[in-house]
């Protein structure tokens, strides 16, 4: 069982009402009445977390990670036979011809500031009492107030990097009608914030994961300072590997001991995670067995029969598949691409020499991922966005619930940073501190991390180790690409390294369309608030 579980005060909370009678009138509630106990007090500090599951991990919501994902080069959500047009929503996005009206980017924008909300909704309650009317310290309330700023500045940290200039609000509705802050606004608020409130963090320990620690704290500011040129147009690559050399140093704690990368690729995203992982540094947590509560991977990644593959009890809507030239990216030595990738026939749990069947145009016939996108059973050519079948594409296997049986079934923590990052971080600041050419320090940084990937034989007898000259920048952020897949970071990577408006990939054509590297503003959005400015490029409300 886990040490440490965010969700047990909101249960223990419900309990409570499910058992007192007593009438509760919920527009009398207020600063007064409502923080007097140390529970109501977790309450309001923890609640942005739960809400960030919904707007960072891959959850089956329109959200962050599908906006940085779906438009970039390694997943896609093509339509398969009669399943996953979804109004070419998924299709817009790998094309880049989204605009002002799509529904994903109107619902992402919600999830964002409803999670600002919360946090400025506890950060007013808490700095409105004394602590001791809220049965806490004065140094616990200076420490959940720094944590619940923490969380504000990573929710602005997502808002940035999707839409570039946005309000900033640090008062619960107020003003009724915020008007827009520039991205360098945005930009100097987040590492503000940040930097007032990291001496007042807790180390990480055990205790709190998937709550904002000093080296969480540490790892924003890293990643604020690595994306500095795009976001401001002002480098800032010494600030970068300061903060990485921190996280690399092992200061501001750790999940268990020292942090330290984890000896193989399975362990950052095990049902145990928590328990066994020395290298993830913010996570977002569960614990199905605890609280009834999973990150729901499935719905975006599962084939329809998933759960016979699996041995467990959830099978999802066949949708987000590794696009043929990403998986073709991998060397078939690298461990990464057997592991973390489903391909060919697929087998049951329960009888490992009987395949699974196909659902629609393989029904009654083995299911075979196959690394194309096109429709194999009428003998069709075209590869593209609306030609695939069921089988279409290499599947998600980074994260493994494990089967139903299993006492720590998906209790698979979503990893939001991990040690490995800043690996990459550091390395390619000291490249573009260098002119784009790698040095020694570099190449280290980097193959101490490849060298995972592959068997201790073929890493010696294959010539897998880069050197200052193989390791271009192009290289680096094809190399980060399999080391990151999956987790929500390739358009923003695709951006910084000039790619994303001029690469090709598989069913995709360069664009070249600069306002691209933001997303508007909803079309809702600035229907209903007049002090809200587009974004360059998108057209504006009437």
């Amino acid at each position: 069982m886990k040490r440490n579980n965010l969700f047990i005060w909101l249960v223990l909370g419900l309990l409570a009402a499910c058992t007192n009678l007593d009438e509760t009138v919920y527009s009398d509630l207020t600063t007064t009445n409502f923080y007097t106990t140390r529970d109501e007090v977790m309450s309001a500090v923890l609640r942005p977390y739960t809400h960030s599951r919904a707007v960072f991990a891959c959850q089956s919501r329109e959200n962050c990670w599908r906006l940085n994902e779906f438009s970039a080069d390694q997943l896609a959500w093509p339509q398969k036979g009669i399943h996953g047009y979804d109004d070419a929503k998924w299709i817009q996005f790998h094309y880049h011809t989204w605009d002002y009206t799509h529904s994903s980017l109107k619902d992402c924008w919600n999830l964002i500031f409803q999670g600002l909300g919360y946090c400025n909704s506890g950060i007013e309650g808490l700095e409105a009492r004394e602590a001791e009317a809220m049965g806490i310290t004065e140094n616990e309330k200076a420490a959940f107030v720094a944590e619940l700023r923490a969380n504000r500045a990573y929710y602005y940290l997502g808002a940035i990097n999707t839409f570039g200039n946005v309000p900033i609000v640090t008062k619960v509705a107020e003003p009724e009608y915020p008007a827009t802050n520039t991205r360098q606004e945005v930009f100097d608020f987040i590492e503000t914030e940040m930097l007032a409130v990291i001496d007042d963090l807790p180390e990480m320990t055990s205790a709190n994961s998937g709550r904002f620690t000093q080296i969480a704290g540490y790892a924003v500011l890293a990643d604020l300072y690595l994306n500095a040129e795009v976001w401001t147009g002002t480098p800032r690559w010494d600030d970068c590997i300061t903060w990485c050399n921190k996280i690399l140093a092992g200061e501001g704690g750790a999940q268990h001991g020292t942090l330290e990368l984890d000896n193989d690729l399975l362990t950052p995203f095990c049902n145990q995670n928590t328990e066994k992982s020395k290298e993830n540094i913010l996570v977002l947590s569960y614990d199905y067995q605890a609280s009834d509560n999973r990150c729901n991977w499935a719905s975006d990644f599962y084939h329809f029969a998933q759960k016979y593959i699996n041995g467990g009890d959830r099978n999802g809507n066949n949708g987000v598949v590794v696009i043929p030239s990403a998986y073709d990216a991998f060397d078939d030595h690298d461990l990464r691409k057997q592991e973390w990738m489903l391909i060919g026939t697929q087998y049951s749990y329960d009888d490992p020499a009987t395949p699974v069947n196909g659902t629609v145009e393989y029904a009654g016939e083995p299911l075979v991922f196959v690394n194309n996108i096109r429709l194999n059973k009428s003998g069709g050519t075209e590869s593209s966005m609306i030609t695939g079948e069921e089988n279409s594409g290499a599947r998600f296997n980074k994260y493994r619930p494990g089967a139903y049986e299993d006492e720590h079934y998906w209790s698979n923590d979503w990893v939001l940073y991990r040690l490995t990052e800043f690996y990459f971080m550091k390395a390619e600041a000291l490249m573009r501190r260098n002119n784009g050419v790698a040095t020694a320090e570099a190449v280290e940084l980097i193959n101490k991390v490849r060298q995972r990937a592959f068997t201790a034989e073929d890493w010696a007898t294959g010539d897998y180790a880069y050197t200052p000259t193989t390791l271009t920048l192009d290289e680096l952020l094809a190399e980060k690409g399999r080391e990151f897949i999956f987790e929500g970071k390739r358009r923003t990577d695709l951006i910084r390294f000039g790619k994303f408006l001029t690469g090709t990939w598989w069913d995709h054509e360069p664009t070249n369309s600069k306002h691209l590297e933001l997303y508007p503003i909803p079309f809702a959005q600035l229907s209903v608030n007049p002090n809200l400015v587009q974004n360059e490029g998108y057209q504006v409300a009437n």
